[in-house]
């Protein structure tokens, strides 16, 4: 695989609509269940940086992608059932996934190495890493209903399943043990790199301290969330949004359980990204094959982008917020540029 960095001109973040045609990513080909970005990359100039997407699929095979242009990187192969989550860590030099297989995998992006397999017990349904860069823990969740960190330092010989029996041989603690009583959806790490939070069947989102392992917050949500993600706000610790029914919560990324707006809809959502900054966020729905434009502040939809075949599972802006990314029912993943002037291909 070639994992070269490559650079990108910087353009003004849009403030009003832009309608544009997308980018499609094809290679998939089942569903698209998650897509997230890496944090900036420094490319080495001053004025400009670099980005990575990742996509989980149904196919089981992950798949990393130059974030700006879409353009495929490499496809991680080694899971044997749905890849239900998969994330970058910051710098992007370490991938994540969780699976149906009953497996949670680290990969090394620059090589497409697994460096780790992490069984459990049942179905994994989210990963997340802390803010750092190459970090050293993980967090998984899922059918279990049990919210793990592992230790990826302790390995033995570094890789998890070096042990001549197979068995799993990466330390692990357990947070909030107990008070799990549904699947753990999704798991997001805040910018404090000692808080996490899940998004829960119980129709729960819940907020750790990794220092005591237990929860200093909690926030009941009308629905079954189907997508939670941390997006970039008008500060440093960014927006959290929730997906859940006909409902939208949005909490304070660095006020743990601080509820900022809630936003009731007409239709199902199935996922929600957020640009705090230009006031925009996009929803996807399990009932149409529309990607919806909304204006934050005025809760209107402005408009309504097509391309898509099926349901848009799974939506995300990426870190420098002049694009946003949904991945569909119908195998594809598009990207949408949310910048005026030119910007990646859109020239």
């Amino acid at each position: 695989m070639d994992f070269a960095f490559t650079r990108q001109d910087e353009t003004k973040v849009a403030a009003g609509t832009t309608k544009i045609v997308p980018l499609t990513c094809h290679g998939h080909s089942r569903p698209i269940t998650h897509v997230s970005f890496s944090s900036l990359v420094n490319s080495g100039s001053a004025s400009s940086s670099q980005y990575y997407m990742i996509s989980a699929c149904k196919d089981s095979n992950p798949m990393l992608r130059d974030g700006v242009t879409g353009d495929w990187i490499g496809t991680f192969i080694g899971h044997k059932g749905a890849v239900w989550s998969a994330r970058l860590c910051d710098d992007a030099t370490l991938a994540a996934t969780g699976s149906a297989d009953f497996s949670a995998k680290v990969w090394d992006t620059y090589t497409g190495e697994t460096l780790h397999t992490l069984q459990h017990n049942h179905i994994v349904r989210a990963v997340a890493f802390p803010p750092q860069e190459r970090p050293q823990i993980l967090a998984t969740g899922g059918m279990e209903k049990k919210l793990r960190v592992y230790d990826l330092s302790r390995a033995s010989n570094g890789v998890s399943n070096g042990a001549a029996n197979g068995a799993d041989t990466t330390p692990s603690y357990e947070i909030g043990a107990g008070e799990h009583t549904a699947a753990i959806k999704s798991i997001i790490w805040l910018r404090d790199s000692n808080i996490l939070s899940t998004a829960d069947d119980d129709k729960t989102i819940r907020w750790y301290d990794l220092r005591t392992r237990s929860a200093i917050a909690s926030h009941t949500v009308d629905g079954l969330p189907t997508s939670c993600e941390l997006n970039m706000g008008g500060d440093a610790t960014g927006i959290q949004s929730v997906a859940a029914g006909k409902n939208i919560y949005l909490f304070d990324g660095g006020k743990p359980g601080h509820l900022l707006k809630h936003i009731k809809t007409e239709r199902e959502v199935a996922s929600v990204a957020v640009n705090g900054e230009a006031r925009r966020f996009v929803t996807g729905s399990p009932n149409d094959t529309w990607v919806h434009l909304w204006d934050l502040d005025a809760e209107e939809q402005l408009e309504t982008g097509r391309g898509h075949h099926g349901p848009v599972w799974t939506t995300a802006f990426s870190p420098d917020g002049k694009m946003y990314a949904t991945g569909s029912e119908d195998g594809t993943v598009k990207l949408w540029k949310f910048t005026n002037g030119a910007y990646g291909l859109w020239r």
